[in-house]
């Protein structure tokens, strides 16, 4: 007798950020206990907040990148047989007035459904992502993703969650404010009023350090992927990144320093970059800088896992 074949259930999760898109494709365990089986992982740079974020907007030109890779995603999702679609949108598309718009485009043109979730739910699903990559341990950690549109702080240990905080002020903003012409070296001035910025915006972080003094800070974004692939001076695809990476501090003020000291071109020449960081990083190092002074954190690694994994773990619960 025939016994029908099961298919496999195969999974994608589409992390839509301001910077970059993230696309995962799982096969799900068939066996309680069992990791999912990643078939691919990729991103691209789409630069989805680039010309308009700071407006309220999508620009046309992003608009059109964002439609032309997820079409590309769709794709790869036919090719692998995806049974299920998770796509979830963050604060580019959260905040900006044709946001709305573009989840329609994207659904009409690839029948890709997009949820646009919440700065807290993002910072949960980080969280959960992190947690996937690093051991965290019974000592409070902070957790921190530098987005384009916004950036997420947790207080978390491996099971509880202390505080939690999504802000506006992702590294497109900040470079949009603070050093809106990067093609020369961030001027001192603009350095100083960043971290003046800073310390008004992010006074609710301030005040949750204070109280739960956390041991370690865990970067999980494009920014930290850089910074551990300066570590190595080699820019490295996202399939080679290991779970997370230890990033020695004295490496990091040394990319800091790199980073602060040189103009465009310069930036871009630096091992382990990737052109489309280059300015976006310098902003992004000031706030990582800021962040370690206001903490005392001595103690870094950089997470390769985040929101979609976040998403992967919740699925595997349910």
């Amino acid at each position: 007798m025939h016994t029908p074949h099961t298919h496999p259930r195969r999974l994608a999760l589409i992390d839509l950020g301001t910077n970059t898109f993230h696309l995962l494709i799982v096969e799900m365990p068939t066996a309680p206990g069992e990791k999912p089986l990643v078939l691919l992982r990729t991103k691209a740079g789409v630069r989805l907040g680039e010309g308009g974020i700071s407006k309220g907007e999508i620009a046309p030109e992003a608009y059109a990148r964002a439609l032309h890779t997820l079409a590309g995603f769709k794709e790869e999702l036919e090719l692998h047989q995806v049974t299920e679609t998770r796509a979830t949108a963050t604060s580019a598309m959260r905040v900006t007035r044709n946001g709305p718009d573009l989840v329609r485009d994207i659904f009409e043109q690839t029948g890709i459904q997009v949820e646009v979730i919440a700065g807290d739910r993002e910072a949960e699903l980080i969280c959960a992502g992190v947690r996937q990559a690093v051991p965290l341990g019974p000592k409070p950690q902070l957790i921190m993703d530098i987005g384009g549109g916004s950036v997420e702080f947790i207080i978390a240990n491996a099971t509880e969650i202390f505080w939690k905080q999504s802000f506006e002020i992702g590294a497109q903003r900040l470079l949009d404010k603070f050093f809106p012409e990067p093609e020369g070296i961030m001027p001192a001035a603009a350095v100083a009023a960043e971290q003046q910025y800073l310390n008004t915006a992010l006074a609710p972080l301030a005040a949750a350090l204070q109280h739960h003094r956390p041991m370690g800070l865990i970067g999980a974004s494009g920014s930290f992927d850089s910074l551990a692939d300066m570590q190595l001076g080699l820019l490295r695809s996202e399939a080679e990144l290991p779970p997370y990476t230890e990033l020695a501090l004295a490496s990091f003020q040394a990319s800091y320093r790199s980073l602060l000291s040189g103009n465009h071109e310069q930036r871009k020449a630096l091992p382990g970059i990737m052109p489309m960081r280059a300015d976006m990083l310098v902003v992004a190092t000031v706030l990582i800088d800021y962040v370690l002074g206001i903490s005392g954190i001595t103690h870094l690694r950089a997470s390769a896992y985040a929101l979609k994994e976040g998403l992967l773990a919740e699925m595997l619960v349910a």
